[in-house]
């Protein structure tokens, strides 16, 4: 095992200690985080995008504080499900898991999730995946049957410690038309048979026959690849504990490898009490929700809540804290204009830093952010530019952090293209600049009708001491 060379003040909940833990990285000024992606079987809701929301926020702190991430997200792009539902539809199971790989990607960027160091795919990494098997079966750990391979759990004694749960306790893994075949019912497929009527195009030779991997040694031979054998952090959601965190763990170490160092995740997105999900017909899908409010205001909405809190989808808490970002960007866009977008020392007021070292500590942050905001408030109103200058610079470095910085390009442009956002600018301008001269000719009524012509376009002008100020309607 490597020695843990530099601690830092981080303190992360780690779900296999049932405590929070200072976080030590295993290598002097960097940071190894590996994060289960989505199995592209469909459009993404607002629960899928979350998990990708909360670890995007602990990357950039990190990064904030020194270190080097290495970031890896991967995508399970052949499954059961995909498989059934290309079926379904009549395509081929890979332009399926394709169509929505790009789906999911274009909601991750639409939120300002920051792109993975790599993103690897299942289907790229079968050699990967079976030289684990291999070693696996060579260690006393795991045994082929009729083209089929399953782990041993009663092998490796510490299976269940994750999730503190003993074998007794658990039921038989989900394998269930080949149970008559397994030394026992809770051991899990680490290889699939290929099955009578499956395309052909969904299985790889392996030494036990064509086939396909299981979901959970994918993971493992990823994560081992891109970050070797031992990596600071594993992040997903609270339904992937058990089994498929449980699972990896289990096969990785029995492997040989130490794996994860700190296992994190975070609650769900919950709509009408129950978990959101595609199987349970409850979903609020991304493409959807971002008609209704701009992706800033959702990603301030998921990112707001403490990371192991459910969150309760609804209308009326999306739109307070579309309200609650507003308040935000409104000083960001004043004090910009007063002092410039670049004023101020970039520094994290020590509750800030406070709050998200503490577990990552969004509300809390959250909530100094908009403290300093108030503050800003106060010195705009005084006129006091060094004041403002100061806050503006405090403001915008923690909003980055959390990667909602009103001027941060990705969000200023609307995320739309930039010829467009300069033409529109551009003719808001030429509108108040005619509005102006009505104004110094006396004729109000002109004026009047401009100003309200504007507003019927869903912008808003206000009339300040430095002359007219506009942006969008909400």
């Amino acid at each position: 095992m490597l020695r843990r060379l530099r601690a830092v003040s981080l303190r992360l909940y780690d779900t296999a200690a049932r405590a929070v833990r200072d976080f030590t990285p295993l290598r002097a000024g960097q940071a190894s985080m590996y994060v289960c992606g989505l199995t592209p079987q469909g459009p993404p809701h607002v629960g899928h995008v979350r998990s990708a929301l909360v670890f995007d926020v602990l990357r950039r702190w990190l990064t904030a504080g020194g270190l080097e991430v290495t970031y890896v997200r991967n995508v399970t792009d052949i499954e059961d499900k995909i498989l059934t539902r290309a079926a379904e539809h009549g395509v081929p199971w890979w332009a399926w898991a394709y169509r929505y790989e790009l789906a999911v990607t274009h909601a991750y960027d639409a939120l300002g999730v920051l792109p993975p160091t790599y993103e690897p795919r299942a289907t790229g990494h079968i050699p990967d995946m079976v030289a684990l098997i291999e070693r696996l079966i060579e260690r006393g750990h795991a045994y082929a049957v009729g083209g089929d391979v399953y782990f041993d759990v009663r092998s490796f004694p510490g299976y269940g410690e994750l999730t503190r749960q003993t074998l007794r306790d658990l039921q038989p893994a989900a394998d269930t038309e080949t149970d008559e075949r397994k030394r026992d019912p809770r051991d899990f497929a680490l290889w699939k048979a290929a099955k009578p009527g499956e395309p052909e195009t969904a299985a790889w030779p392996t030494p036990w026959g064509r086939g396909r991997p299981g979901w959970h040694i994918e993971c493992s031979a990823m994560a081992e690849r891109y970050l070797g054998a031992e990596f600071d952090v594993h992040g997903g959601g609270l339904d992937l504990r058990f089994p498929h965190h449980e699972n990896e763990r289990a096969q990785s170490m029995a492997a040989g490898d130490d794996f994860a160092q700190y296992w994190l995740h975070h609650g769900w997105v919950t709509l009408g009490g129950e978990k959101m999900s595609k199987s349970l017909g409850n979903t609020a899908q991304v493409d959807e929700v971002v008609k209704r409010v701009r992706p800033v205001e959702l990603r301030y909405y998921l990112v707001a809540p403490h990371y192991r809190s459910t969150i309760e989808f609804t209308d009326a808490a999306l739109a307070e804290a579309g309200a609650a970002y507003r308040r935000l960007e409104t000083f960001v866009r004043r004090a910009a204009e007063r002092v410039g977008e670049d004023a101020g020392k970039p520094e994290l007021v020590p509750e800030f830093r406070a709050a998200l070292d503490d577990d990552l500590g969004t509300p809390a942050a959250v909530a100094a952010v908009h403290e300093a905001v108030r503050q800003g408030n106060t010195a705009l109103a005084d006129g006091q530019d060094d004041a403002v200058a100061a806050a503006l610079g405090s403001v915008r470095a923690m909003l980055a952090v959390l990667g909602l910085d009103p001027l941060d390009p990705h969000w200023s442009t609307g995320g739309s293209d930039d010829r467009l956002t300069e033409v529109t600018g551009g003719l808001v301008g030429l509108a108040l600049e005619q509005r102006q001269a009505a104004r110094a000719r006396r004729d109000y009524a002109a004026a009047d009708a401009i100003r309200d012509q504007l507003t019927a376009l869903g912008v808003q002008v206000e009339d300040t001491p430095n002359g007219p100020r506009w942006e969008l309607s909400r």
